[in-house]
């Protein structure tokens, strides 16, 4: 019988433990927390969305990270192969707004507690409180793996460690440390899906303003278009946030780290009217409230807590009677409300980005059976490789299908 030790109790190594476990290895599943799936129960603000609803030639289109590397892995185990798992275990998911998939119950919970049955009933020894120091090897290939006091003899090792967002869930990038000793080398580890720092100072005014159904594009310091989307988004005390900002942080961060150059985020607040829509709108409002003050105009158009902001950067006097507002001064207010510039400068820190750019080169992962082209008998699962996708359920899903690959080949 193969001996198999897994490192890392998260989605990727849950579901690497219970394959090769239940196609009769013996499996060890070491994890240094006290509990599985410690960060798969914060995913969803704790709803946890396990995978995307998107037709399986466009899995790889949501992973900017090295999409191509996980073609192997979603052949073998896609998002119907991972909502049918879940569904035979008596778990019933639902499809929300841009293809999400969560549990019906939305408790990440349930995810989590049918990954620790689905270990737990092949025959798993999982040990908690358990943190790696060293694999070691014989002849280059996998020999045993070695804790604080004790040494586990292993025919294969699986390594789910994570990358370094979210480190309170355990995510400290010791998978990194392993796999360089070995003879790996690492993309340098960076915020994946990350709120962004703006350097304007009025975003402090609008913490905690929420926007739905905006357009942001961002652009680069010579005007050219990195990306967009449209959703919703948030003001924070540092910057903005939410969930289009998130999806459209990988390619700013990468730009701003690669470039060292502030990124230019231009708002649409009002995407839904043309600019002469726009402006016959305002012109309708001033009309209703032509005998009240500018900053008593706009209620109707724009949440309360933007307008004194919009007021500000317009340059119209608060105080001037809407009748008296001109023609140049209505089209600056357009302009604006359709291109509400917002400079980002930085993202916020890797230990608040939801996933991790970077982490083992994937050049030495054969993407087939997820075995290091290094050393035989070492597999890799999961966010400890330089694999991310945007937020919607796409990592998870590339953790649950590698896990899937290197359980798989690892217990063959």
């Amino acid at each position: 019988m193969k001996q198999i030790v897994v490192i890392g109790a998260g989605a990727a190594g849950l579901m690497a433990a219970g394959v090769a476990a239940s196609r009769g290895s013996r499996v060890v599943l070491l994890e240094k927390n006290d509990r599985a799936g410690k960060k798969l129960r914060i995913t969803g603000k704790g709803r946890c969305n396990l995978t995307t609803a998107v037709d399986r030639d466009d899995l790889i289109k949501g992973f900017p990270g090295n999409g191509r590397f996980l073609y192997s892995a979603f052949h073998s185990f896609s998002n119907d192969d991972v909502r049918e798992f879940f569904h035979a275990r008596g778990m019933e998911t639902k499809v929300e707004r841009g293809n999400r998939v969560f549990p019906v119950s939305d408790k990440a919970e349930d995810v989590v507690r049918i990954l620790r049955d689905f270990v737990m009933q092949n025959g798993t020894n999982v040990i908690y409180n358990e943190a790696v120091s060293q694999i070691t090897l014989h002849e280059g290939k996998v020999h045993a793996v070695k804790s604080k006091d004790k040494e586990y003899r292993a025919d294969a090792v699986i390594l789910a460690t994570g990358g370094m967002s979210y480190p309170t869930t355990g995510s400290t990038g010791d998978g990194y440390r392993l796999a360089e000793r070995l003879g790996h080398s690492i993309v340098q580890p960076r915020p994946g899906l990350v709120p962004l720092v703006a350097d304007e100072p009025w975003v402090k005014d609008l913490q905690g303003l929420s926007l739905k159904n905006v357009k942001a594009v961002s652009y680069n310091d010579k005007g050219k278009k990195i990306n967009e989307d449209f959703g919703e988004m948030l003001f924070t005390h540092f910057g903005i946030s939410g969930p289009i900002i998130l999806s459209m942080s990988r390619d700013i961060g990468d730009y701003i780290y690669k470039k060292q150059k502030n990124v230019k985020v231009m708002l649409d607040l009002k995407p839904a009217l043309s600019a002469e829509k726009m402006d016959e709108r305002l012109q309708r409002d001033f009309d209703k409230y032509s005998r009240k003050m500018f900053k008593n105009a706009l209620q109707d158009l724009l949440p309360q807590k933007l307008i004194p902001v919009i007021i500000t950067l317009s340059g119209i006097d608060p105080e001037k009677e809407c009748h008296h507002i001109t023609r140049e001064e209505r089209h600056t207010l357009g302009y604006l409300l359709k291109n509400f510039s917002i400079t980002i400068s930085q993202t916020r820190p890797i230990k608040e980005a939801i996933v991790t750019a970077g982490g083992v080169n994937v050049k030495e992962v054969d993407p087939k059976t997820m075995e290091s082209r290094l050393i035989q008998g070492l597999y890799l699962a999961g966010e400890v490789m330089d694999i991310d996708g945007y937020t919607g359920g796409f990592n998870l899903q590339a953790a649950f299908s590698t896990g899937f690959l290197a359980g798989q080949y690892a217990s063959e």
